[in-house]
């Protein structure tokens, strides 16, 4: 029995809660309800909220301490050798132990101790597992009883369920900011150690970019050079010449299938054109390669331009046909939820058609069109794919679209890519790269939200 199966044990035995704290409410007033305080349902959702919830509680808190726990015993077990090890030298050790006992491969020949803290670390598992499992299936069954035994008709069913699933909704609130101030911590934290070593001033306003690590000291940049204006340019650059592409086109097919298209061929053409947004990423990255960046290539070659095999002008026209439907099917949502009375007070005025799509609807609609656009905007800037297989990986300061550049997201996947040690500055590049983005990406939207307010006050 895996956590899953264990998940969906509980779940079960909760539903069948549900129907007997229904069927035992009933049958205290000999199924009228109008002698129950609460509708059948809320005492069925109270046996069941005493039969999942804590459970669940439980297990979720059991799996997340069971892998510190198990490492701590595992280490406390090993020889005295072992554990004089440095904290890196202790770290693989552990990996190649975890590594052998799920049966994957080791960094090295294991060694007899080695095969026997794998088969120890084994046992620590299954036996932690099987007291889980007890603890949750107790908890499920005794909480089952209690919600069962509580019930009866003038029992307030109700004001407790809602006061349960109120509290639920504040720790899901709690849970996802607190995700968001770790995201931010994380990232503020490693910032901090990047810029201990290497200057802000270096990083924000540097024009070259080479965080790889000279073998000999004599070597230019022997300690890496870190300005990151090319990779932001190149993001920039990428991101503007998809937008150029994604913002007319969605916005255009949005008025036309809002404003100008019959049902019928609306109701054809939108799934059509949103299933641009299901194509994987990569499918958009071979078609780029493949097909974008020869096809550019031949054609300024023929005009007597040079076009680099990887240039940002294939990766952001590529990356504008896939971000067409977030702008596209948001617009299209938000132009038909203009009210139908704007429409008939402009035609009332004597305003045509094309003039009521461009001084009424189009302003009405404005503040819901910019998050599209910010939307769009977001997934243009977030992108890697598609960069890493049209316009490559080198950073290049160029505003030239014919070129090949990169962006701030390709490079945090080619610092922390394969078996990195996350204590140089060349690691701890990526997360400065990642904190100025999302700082970036933070004023991107209170502006657009300042755009949104002085449009909602003039047209709601």
């Amino acid at each position: 029995m895996n956590s899953l199966i264990l998940v969906a044990v509980l779940l079960l035995l909760s539903a069948i809660g549900y129907q007997f704290g229904r069927k035992r409410a009933l049958a205290g007033t000999g199924g009228e309800i109008r002698g129950l305080h609460s509708l059948p349902g809320y005492y069925g959702a109270y046996v069941a909220l005493w039969c999942a919830l804590p459970a669940l509680l439980v297990i979720a808190i059991w799996l997340s301490a069971q892998g510190g726990i198990v490492d701590s015993l595992l280490i406390a077990g090993l020889p005295a050798s072992a554990q004089t090890l440095s904290t890196g030298e202790l770290s693989l050790l552990l990996s190649d132990i975890r590594n052998l006992a799920s049966g994957d491969i080791t960094s090295r020949t294991p060694s007899p101790m080695v095969l026997a803290a794998a088969e120890r670390y084994n046992d620590l598992r299954s036996t932690g597992f099987a007291a889980m499992v007890v603890v949750g299936l107790a908890l499920g069954i005794a909480g089952f009883f209690f919600g069962w035994r509580a019930i009866n008709p003038e029992f307030r069913a109700r004001p407790r369920v809602e006061r349960i699933v109120h509290w639920a909704l504040i720790v899901a609130s709690a849970i996802a900011i607190l995700t968001t101030i770790g995201i931010v911590m994380s990232l503020l934290f490693e910032s901090i150690r990047f810029f201990s070593r290497v200057s802000p001033v270096e990083f924000l306003f540097g024009l070259n970019w080479s965080p790889q690590t000279a073998l000999r000291a004599e070597q230019v940049g022997s300690t890496g050079a870190f300005g990151a204006v090319p990779i932001f340019a190149g993001t920039f650059l990428i991101t503007i010449i998809a937008m150029l592409v994604a913002v007319p086109v969605g916005l255009f097919s949005a008025i036309y299938m809002a404003e100008y298209a019959s049902p019928r061929f609306r109701a054809i053409i939108k799934p059509i054109l949103e299933i641009l947004a299901g194509i994987p990423t990569v499918v958009y990255g071979f078609f780029a390669a493949l097909t974008i960046a020869p096809f550019f290539r031949g054609f300024g070659e023929s005009i007597g331009l040079d076009v680099a095999s990887e240039s940002a002008l294939a990766a952001g026209v590529v990356m504008g046909i896939m971000i067409i439907p977030f702008v596209s099917s948001l617009s299209d949502d938000v132009i038909n939820a203009v009210p139908q009375s704007l429409r008939d007070g402009s035609f009332a005025m004597g305003a045509t058609h094309s003039e009521t799509i461009r001084q009424v609807i189009i302003p009405a609609a404005l503040p819901g069109i910019v998050g599209s656009v910010l939307l769009a905007t977001s997934r243009a800037i977030g992108e890697t794919m598609i960069v890493v297989m049209a316009a490559g990986l080198a950073s290049n300061l160029t505003a030239n679209p014919l070129e090949a550049v990169t962006t701030v997201t390709v490079q945090i996947v080619t610092l922390l890519v394969g078996d990195q040690e996350f204590d140089s500055s060349k690691t701890l590049a990526a997360f400065a790269l990642g904190l100025v983005l999302f700082v970036i990406t933070l004023c991107l939207n209170v502006i657009a939200l300042s755009v949104v307010r002085k449009y909602r006050e003039k047209y709601d």
